[in-house]
């Protein structure tokens, strides 16, 4: 476990990365701090020779409950504040560091995810999250449009109709509600928190990392891609994994009837 950092936990072990979000006094909300040390954690991740996953989670009984008012220093009176700064300078490069990270990150959700926190989650590549957890998109509560990505998410993982309703009245959504609609990946029960994260880790751990990060990558263009455009893409990246490690090591487990030891190359 690294020790170095304030808000959050981070260890690296196996190949994986463990960020978890360290507030849990306030619910894991957002502060300058936080946001620069996961941008400090997911960049040492990177970094770091054979890193073949990150899984983020919270500690305590919330995931994250958004943006900490209080971080923000008082204004004078009559003073208005730019908010778009803060977005440029603090959410973007987190969200830029999350979404081109080369190997899948896996955000496993502990509880409440509530407005910049739940556009944190849908921004991970694939959201596991306990049956208690709510995803609550909070911004027209206090006045506000939803941000970090989350009106380009929304949509694209729920369809406009629903983003729409979630969008507009703000009702919260839990986590069995959010796995039927295809918003997260799946529902897990409160006790199995602790063993989805070793599973996660374990899995990716063990996982064709090569691979993973190629299907990643394929799965991201299809939105901007004809199907030959993507067909194309496609035999790009299966020519590039065919020479790897994991593919050889793939067809002999096969033919051998046996579970394939992948090396992550």
């Amino acid at each position: 476990m690294t020790t170095d950092y304030e808000q959050i936990l981070f260890s690296l072990d196996g190949g994986v990365a463990r960020i978890t979000l360290n507030r849990p006094e306030r619910l894991n909300s957002f502060t300058d701090v936080m946001r620069t040390e996961i941008c400090r954690a997911l960049d040492e991740a990177r970094a770091s020779a054979g890193l073949r996953g990150v899984v983020i989670t919270g500690a305590g009984r919330g995931f994250c409950a958004g943006q900490d008012l209080a971080d923000r220093k008082p204004l004078p009176q009559g003073q208005r504040r730019d908010l778009s700064e803060g977005l440029m300078t603090g959410y973007r490069p987190l969200l830029e560091r999350l979404r081109s990270m080369p190997v899948p990150v896996v955000c496993v959700v502990n509880g409440t995810a509530a407005g910049a926190g739940m556009s944190f989650v849908l921004a991970c590549d694939v959201v596991f999250a306990v049956a208690s957890a709510k995803f609550v998109p909070a911004f027209n509560k206090i006045g506000l449009v939803p941000d970090m990505g989350g009106s380009w998410f929304l949509p694209r993982l729920v369809g406009e109709g629903r983003a729409m309703g979630m969008a507009l009245f703000g009702e919260p959504l839990t986590a069995r509600q959010a796995a039927d609609c295809g918003m997260i990946w799946r529902c897990v029960p409160d006790g199995d928190l602790q063993a989805t994260l070793d599973e996660v880790s374990t899995t990716l751990a063990q996982a064709p990392t090569a691979a993973l990060a190629a299907t990643k990558q394929a799965l991201r263009a299809s939105g901007g891609n004809t199907l030959m455009q993507q067909f194309d893409l496609e035999a790009e990246l299966q020519r590039d994994m065919g020479y790897t490690e994991d593919y050889l090591e793939g067809m002999k487990a096969f033919a051998e009837k046996r579970p394939p030891r992948f090396v992550g190359r």
